[in-house]
């Protein structure tokens, strides 16, 4: 199963220069990164990301970040995935732009 990191093109950037990332700010202020899984990627992206254009999204298979990776209650009571280490570069699946239209983020086909 894929999970997915939205990431500003800056943090992504220092992730690819660094080869891992313990995450962006709110990662970082909460002691855990953040994923959503599919169907909670659109609302995620409008409630954290707004009118944001540069973003990047990440895709995580899930079964390979271990352990670390806990399915924990959030946001409605969903249950959403966070991870307890730094990410690793070679655990990307694929990374891919996540433009803004008219009527908010458009998501790889597929997705969502």
């Amino acid at each position: 199963m894929l999970i997915y990191k939205i990431l500003r093109r800056p943090e992504w950037d220092a992730f690819r220069s660094a080869g891992q990332t313990l995450g962006a700010p709110v990662d970082l202020a909460d002691g855990f990164i953040h994923f959503s899984a599919s169907p909670q990627l659109a609302e995620t992206a409008a409630k954290y990301f707004g009118m944001e254009s540069d973003l990047v999204l990440v895709a995580f298979d899930a079964d390979r970040l271990g352990e670390a990776l806990k399915w924990e209650v959030s946001r409605g009571g969903a249950l959403f995935p966070h991870l307890y280490r730094a990410l690793v570069l070679s655990e990307v699946v694929w990374d891919k732009s996540l433009p803004l239209g008219a009527a908010g983020h458009i998501f790889p086909e597929g997705v969502i």
